[in-house]
């Protein structure tokens, strides 16, 4: 399986237990994330994904929420096409620091067919998914986006 290590962060001039609440009620994220096409709660901190972005392919995984420490993390187990952990972590007060740690395989052979070849389009568009994350983000809060990477 192909691997995959990303990490994002976004600084958003908004207090942070707004941005916490955001982040974690996911099944908000289609609302103010675009590429997040539906996010549906399963029960017991389980949460089935569908993402779509740049690259014309939906993505499909559950993420079940293994860890919460509110409002500073939250971490959590996918399993689908996609599989690995992901962790948000939350600094400051305002303006509030976001990192998003994602480490995933690829679970569907033709991604891992195309690997070598296709990763630096895959990468392109985590980073592409996410831009639109922190300024979907900025915008539900009213906040500005003041910096990401």
């Amino acid at each position: 399986m192909a691997e995959y290590r990303f990490l994002t962060t976004w600084i958003v001039d908004a207090e942070r237990p707004r941005v916490w609440h955001a982040i974690h009620d996911m099944t908000c994220w289609p609302d103010w994330w675009r590429g997040v096409v539906s996010v549906e709660a399963l029960g017991d901190d389980r949460y089935r994904h569908t993402w779509r972005s740049v690259v014309p392919y939906a993505v499909r995984f559950d993420v079940h929420v293994t860890r919460v420490d509110e409002p500073r993390l939250m971490e959590g187990q996918a399993t689908g096409e996609l599989a690995g952990v992901g962790t948000w972590r939350l600094w400051g007060d305002r303006p509030t620091v976001v990192t998003y740690e994602w480490n995933v395989r690829t679970t569907r052979p033709w991604m891992n067919l195309v690997a070598p070849f296709a990763r630096p389009v895959f990468e392109w568009n985590h980073n592409a998914v996410m831009r639109r994350g922190g300024e979907g983000l900025a915008s539900r809060l009213g906040a500005t986006l003041l910096a990401r990477s």
